[in-house]
């Protein structure tokens, strides 16, 4: 892949929002970014799943509460929403498979995967468990029982890039030719980028919001949750993440927006260099998945960091364990750094947890989750 050749195929479709720019950057099937780029120490981001095998094996302990609540359906559907290299999946079937073969037994654990490269190599990855690989079409209406679940999935659906000009909300656009890429602005390509922040009650454009100030609409994370909401008949919707709330995504003072780029663990603001060679992202904002959730069918349950989630799953237990005399200093040191990043509030600590609930009877809806109660904090050896 050559940067020619992505930019010959953005040339083809110029012009486009910045939408289109950046779903073709990042998912186009041969030249895309997510088909061609690993994830963790190799490529140029870490995920939860990329630090060890933790995070999956506690996720496995929640899924494992959420069947005993919904009276241990059979099957026991666990959608993961875009697996990545397959780690986290291996991690929670591993885990379930050596602690709990009955609950194993009772699992169907489904992958809904956009990327061409990443099915092959988490088809590889999971061969000794019973997984399959579905396209939204496949999985029919109300058919889930279980728990979907996504991991930093939604911060890189593509999003529109809105800008106030002359005191009205404009859209960005991208126009290619053989030259290289160039910004314009233009009338808004959708209505529904007006009705969204109407609907958030953000009062944008307003006389708090200066021309120039510049933000981004992730108009296709609403599409997701209304296709989760027709999938899901009973079960928990669980969404990590980084991202803000309204208020704070949209504060007049955040006048730039939240897009990064990232390119060998580095991260700056422009996304029209290193052509399907860096990853882009925008901040997910969760009020507007709790409100177009609502409306979805999928009711809010909690909010948590992902420190939090995962010390009332058991991590504290983790580090506690590192002190009974089992581990070598050197096995000591390495298993408390994976642990820690992991809950640092800085990093992958700092994410959220949106926990969102469908079909559930009151009693369902009721029985606590362990992940949103309140954990203990052990000394650290």
């Amino acid at each position: 892949m050559t940067t020619a050749d992505l930019l010959a195929v953005l040339c083809d479709r110029s012009p486009l929002t910045f939408a289109d720019y950046m779903d073709t950057v990042l998912y186009h099937p041969e030249f895309g970014y997510y088909n061609t780029a690993p994830i963790g120490p190799e490529g140029d981001f870490f995920t939860a799943a990329s630090c060890d095998r933790d995070f999956g094996e506690l996720l496995a302990v929640q899924f494992r509460q959420c069947w005993e609540i919904l009276h241990r359906p059979d099957p026991f559907t666990i959608l993961e929403m875009g697996a990545g290299e397959g780690d986290t999946a291996l991690h929670i079937l591993d885990a379930i498979q050596g602690s709990e073969p009955e609950f194993y037994a009772h699992l169907n654990y489904q992958i809904v995967e956009r990327s061409p490269q990443k099915r092959q190599t988490q088809q590889a990855k999971l061969a000794p468990h019973p997984v399959t690989w579905q396209t939204w079409d496949d999985i029919p209406a109300d058919s889930i029982r279980g728990c979907c679940f996504s991991n930093e999935l939604v911060d890189a659906f593509p999003v529109h890039q809105v800008v106030i000009q002359g005191g009205q909300l404009q859209e960005v656009y991208v126009n290619a030719t053989s030259d290289g890429l160039t910004e314009t602005v233009g009338p808004l390509s959708t209505p529904q980028l007006q009705t969204y922040f109407a609907d958030l009650a953000i009062p944008l454009p307003g006389p708090t919001y200066p021309d120039g100030y510049r933000t981004e609409v992730n108009l296709a994370a609403l599409g997701w949750l209304h296709t989760v909401g027709q999938k899901l008949d009973q079960g928990y919707l669980f969404t990590i993440d980084y991202g803000y709330s309204s208020d704070r995504y949209y504060h007049p003072q955040r006048h730039q927006g939240t897009l990064q780029a990232y390119y060998q663990h580095r991260h700056h603001n422009n996304p029209y260099v290193n052509l399907g060679r860096q990853d882009l992202t925008a901040h997910v904002n969760f009020t507007a998945l709790e409100q177009y959730g609502t409306a979805a069918g999928l009711h809010r349950l909690g909010f948590t960091p992902q420190a939090m989630m995962l010390m009332a799953l058991g991590l504290g237990d983790r580090l506690t364990a590192l002190s009974n005399g089992s581990y070598t200093l050197p096995q000591i040191l390495q298993r408390r750094s994976h642990l820690h990043q992991l809950i640092n509030p800085t990093g992958l600590g700092g994410f959220g947890v949106l926990l969102q609930q469908r079909g559930l009877t009151p009693t369902q809806r009721e029985t606590p989750l362990r992940c949103l109660q309140e954990p203990s904090f052990p000394v650290s050896p």
